[in-house]
């Protein structure tokens, strides 16, 4: 078929008719599929349920150091949890708290805590007239629903095959005092699967902030979710890259094990420098005494180490990549040469990015909602919900199963063909 584009009056207006009765055929099978949200599937939750039964009430709750797991104590994690954890985010133990189950609930009080107190002696951000944040688009929609929620104005900053724009993110907090922090998901991007190139990561290593307490917010989400064993992605280490530069305070690292073992009871951690956990620790000892050591110790008696989680992982992708490549089949047999459509095609993470013609995602989105698909809502990648262009929609092919993401695929294409024939026909 011609590219969309290239197509007459005429033969715009029969394929439309023709795309009309297809969707109507698909109304009338009364779907109800879900592809919103990047959730494990049940078969990937059942990956993990011998961690159900790696401690019994017959054993030693005792870590190797003698702390008794079921007690008070340890503020910032079991030795153990550090270690697995370490290893996982390729830092030492020495710099890592280990939180509860929720690495946004982390993101969250790390911002919050700037606010109320500052950082590391610097004014609480409550107490400036402005505070911004450099937020790469397409990205995370709770990264930003956090910064909105404190009020923090959002600079959005495109993202390429190889990271955020860097030429732009450097004049941004060279310039502006106001600009105290940065959201990077710097592997397997959220939504757009995109892995920072070595380039990007060093340029941010040596960023010259205006701000002295200016904070990249380093989302290591998808560290080790890669779907290939042969074609992976690798990304410089951050904490290593900013102390070469002379900058080791400039990054709070964060991970979970949410989309390792159960997103609802996983273990998060924070990864940075001995000055920032000093600031850190020393707020987080009004608010706990401690997290779940109980959980942390059954995290590392089900995979003994890292290597064990790499096994574990594995089997995760093999339950996950024929999804991914399942949708991106879909996707090119049904939009490929029509130019209406661009998307990714990633090595890790849970997403896909999907690029119509401007003008159409909104449209789209409500024409699959309409035939019993759900979908991210358009304009959740960008800061407060506008995307200029209102082209970027994040495709989840991870929780429904197989055979529904494929019809939900199918239907998704159908409404994007649907979309892109009424928008180039309005504007002839």
């Amino acid at each position: 078929m011609a590219m969309y584009s290239e197509m007459t009056k005429e033969e715009l207006e029969k394929e439309l008719e023709s795309l009309k009765a297809e969707y109507k055929s698909y109304k009338d099978k009364d779907l109800n599929l879900d592809m919103s949200r990047g959730k494990p599937s049940r078969e990937q939750l059942d990956l993990s349920m011998g961690m159900l039964d790696v401690l019994t009430s017959d054993m030693d709750l005792l870590c190797e150091d003698g702390t008794d797991c079921r007690n008070y104590g340890v503020l910032s994690g079991i030795q153990e949890a550090k270690v697995l954890l370490g290893d996982m985010m390729e830092n030492h133990p020495d710099n890592i708290i280990i939180y509860g189950n929720s690495s946004l609930n982390v993101m969250y009080d790390t911002v919050a805590r700037a606010m109320t107190h500052g950082i590391m002696g610097h004014t609480p951000w409550c107490k400036l007239d402005k505070v911004k944040f450099i937020c790469p688009v397409p990205g995370y929609d709770r990264h930003f629903a956090i910064t909105e929620y404190f009020g923090i104005e959002m600079i959005p900053v495109q993202m390429d095959e190889n990271g955020p724009d860097m030429d732009e993110v450097e004049r941004l907090v060279s310039s502006d005092e106001a600009i105290k922090g940065i959201w990077c998901v710097p592997k397997y991007a959220n939504p757009t699967g995109t892995s920072y190139s070595d380039e990007v990561v060093r340029r941010m290593a040596r960023l010259k902030p205006a701000a002295a307490d200016f904070r990249i917010f380093w989302d290591n989400a998808y560290g080790i979710h890669h779907l290939y064993e042969d074609k992976q992605d690798y990304v410089l280490e951050i904490l290593a890259e900013c102390k070469k530069a002379g900058h080791p305070d400039m990054v709070y690292k964060f991970a979970s094990t949410s989309k390792i073992t159960f997103p609802g009871s996983g273990i998060a951690s924070l990864a940075t420098s001995l000055n920032n956990l000093e600031d850190i620790n020393n707020q987080l000892k009004n608010q706990t005494i401690g997290h779940d050591k109980v959980n942390q110790l059954r995290h590392v008696r089900f995979f003994g180490d890292i290597h064990g989680m790499m096994e574990h992982m594995k089997k995760h992708a093999a339950i996950i990549r024929p999804k991914f490549e399942a949708v991106e089949e879909i996707l090119e047999k049904n939009l490929g040469g029509l130019g209406i459509g661009e998307w990714t095609n990633p090595k890790g993470g849970y997403f896909i990015s999907f690029n119509s013609l401007d003008g159409c995602a909104k449209e789209i989105v409500r024409l699959a909602k309409k035939a019993g698909v759900k979908m991210t809502d358009a304009g959740a990648t960008w800061p407060y919900h506008k995307d200029p262009h209102d082209s970027n929609i994040r495709i989840a092919p991870t929780y429904p199963p197989i055979g529904d993401l494929k019809l939900a695929a199918e239907l998704f294409t159908l409404c994007v063909k649907l979309a892109s024939a009424k928008k180039l026909l309005e504007e002839m």
